[in-house]
């Protein structure tokens, strides 16, 4: 069924436009992850068919990603001042979008000049201050957008549309069992395409479950951004047993890439505050079949002080880099949040230095693209940068190196955003 099919019904009313608006109430209340919303959702609502599951998200992820834009709109469409209703501003989006017609929308909204409606983009393409133009283009919050006018200058702009874009569907080929090309011809009849700047990579084209196919349940691939994979790639160690610290680990995509790398050498211990994600972590690695992987409590890693060739710090960040796969943190994320954020990074930081052993790396990532998160605190460490080029190969350094760190985005490299810097003991 076309999308615009759908448009119209939600048009004309009924439970599929009843669904969307209190998916978007719901949303607007908290700012809670979409994804889970939308998951507790659908299993409840067994009358949505897979085409209507797929409009319904990208709705709703339209209204995230689009909410002050579409609020400019309807302001520029309204003869009064008044604030916007949740109807309209689903209207205006499926207009925007070129998924409704404006004459279908007239007829539900009358009191709407949608000719103003439609013509948003190309006003806020006239306002010549740049950080008020990202505001509105990309729907950020004013402080944010002035952020990434600070840090990025005339790249902030590329960079913020980047980030407002649907994120592609990006698996990791685990080469524990298999190969990026094997993988591509198993999990035909999906389209699929290599990614760029890893051979592990790999971009799903063809809209669909794939946690539900026998690739997946065989261990053959995870979910992970080609941003995070080359990640882990930094954090490899020399060395034919190393011992590698997973600092952060969560559920443990990064431990995962590495121990394929390491082909189940060595020992990676993966620690995290968080016991749930460490369980994650454990049945992901089986199902992978990792063998060379411990998920542990952040407390027992005291036996492992100086004993590290490497440490990777993902650290707990503002997320500004994930924007695509998670629109909604911009709306809940505070700027004097960004402080606290660093603070910790920085007590982060020192803490698994001491893990090292004597010429041993650590790797300080995070999913931001903000330099107080980043460059700020990795200058306010006592460690020493290590060079790039010790780590990557020289194409990837000169596509990635920025200011001596490695930096992934979008508008560059079709990844989500990541910093990494890679540190030794002075």
């Amino acid at each position: 069924m076309d999308d615009r099919v759908l448009a119209g019904q939600v048009a004309d009313g009924g439970r599929l436009r009843a669904l969307v608006l209190e998916l978007w109430q719901r949303t607007r209340m908290d700012w809670g992850f979409v994804t889970d919303r939308l998951a507790v959702t659908f299993r409840k609502e067994t009358w949505i068919g897979a085409h209507e599951r797929r409009f319904v998200s990208e709705t709703l992820y339209g209204l995230v990603r689009n909410l002050r834009r579409v609020d400019l709109a309807l302001e520029r469409g309204r003869k009064t001042k008044q604030a916007p209703r949740d109807l309209e501003r689903l209207l205006a989006l499926l207009v925007l979008e070129g998924e409704l017609d404006v004459d279908r929308a007239a007829k539900v909204a009358p009191e709407l000049d949608w000719s103003a409606v439609v013509g948003v983009d190309q006003a806020i393409g006239r306002e010549r201050d740049l950080a008020k133009r990202i505001a509105l283009s990309a729907s950020l919050p004013d402080w944010l957008a002035a952020r990434f006018v600070a840090d990025w200058g005339d790249e902030a702009e590329a960079l913020a549309l980047a980030l407002n874009q649907r994120a592609p569907m990006t698996i990791r080929a685990n080469t524990l069992l298999t190969t990026r090309d094997k993988l591509a011809v198993d999990l035909q009849p999906l389209a699929t395409h290599p990614g760029k700047w890893i051979d592990t990579a790999l971009i799903v084209d063809t809209r669909t479950n794939l946690f539900a196919t026998r690739p997946f349940t065989r261990g053959d691939f995870e979910a992970q951004d080609e941003g995070s994979q080359l990640l882990a790639e930094l954090a490899l160690p020399p060395g034919a047993k190393p011992i590698v610290i997973d600092y952060c680990a969560g559920a443990g995509g990064k431990t995962l890439a590495i121990a394929a790398r390491l082909q189940n050498r060595g020992r990676i211990i993966a620690s995290d505050v968080d016991g749930r994600k460490l369980e994650e972590l454990r049945r992901r690695a089986r199902r992978a079949q990792v063998s060379n992987t411990r998920a542990v409590a952040m407390r027992e890693l005291d036996e492992l002080r100086g004993k590290a060739d490497v440490v990777l710090v993902d650290a707990p960040c503002s997320g500004t880099g994930a924007l695509r796969r998670n629109p909604e943190a911009r709306w809940r994320l505070r700027e004097d949040e960004l402080a606290s954020f660093a603070k910790r990074q920085r007590e982060i930081i020192a803490d698994a230095a001491s893990l090292l052993a004597p010429g041993g790396r650590l790797v300080y990532a995070t999913c931001s693209v903000l330099a107080c998160e980043n460059a700020e605190v990795v200058a306010a460490s006592e460690l020493a940068a290590v060079p790039l080029s010790d780590v990557l190969d020289p194409p990837r350094v000169t596509a990635f190196e920025r200011e001596g760190a490695f930096t992934a985005v979008p508008h560059r490299h079709g990844t989500d955003g990541f910093f990494a810097a890679v540190l030794r003991h002075r």
